[in-house]
């Protein structure tokens, strides 16, 4: 048996496979995950009735089993509020920076060869698709039994 919580054995190859700069996409609902993910990367369906299991709940899971080192948001078109969603990833990712992209080019950030995994959500909210790039374990951080 495992020792962390994060147990889907795709989702842990996918990342065990992964390194520094490796990019994770978390989609929304309403994300084009069959045409919008690079051509190397897992792509893992986690959306089995709208709104569950949403982007937040597998955000707060990721990050206690890999660092992050920055991520990306997709934004409306500009004059359009920030939906709450970002406001709620910037919270849980500081200190690392939340950068945003507009649609088209969030698309395109996630077709780069260095998507490792994309993990499809139920979420019903809009625009809260998410882009980590894995950061790099801490100094000190590895335990012995």
């Amino acid at each position: 048996m495992l020792l962390t919580e994060l147990l889907h054995p795709e989702i842990l190859e996918a990342l065990a496979g992964a390194g520094h700069g490796a990019r994770v996409l978390l989609t929304d609902g309403h994300y084009p995950a069959s045409t919008a993910t690079g051509s190397r990367a897992r792509t893992v369906h986690l959306n089995l009735s709208p709104g569950l299991l949403d982007v937040t709940t597998v955000l707060d899971v990721l990050l206690r089993a890999v660092p992050v080192e920055s991520a990306h948001v997709m934004v409306p078109p500009e004059g359009e509020p920030e939906p709450p969603a970002i406001t709620e990833y910037r919270t849980r990712l500081a200190p690392a920076p939340v950068e945003t992209l507009g649609r088209f080019d969030f698309y395109d950030a996630a077709r780069s060869p260095d998507l490792a995994l994309a993990i499809v959500t139920a979420d019903t909210r809009t625009y809260a698709n998410l882009l980590l790039t894995i950061g790099v374990r801490a100094e000190g951080t590895l335990g012995t039994r």
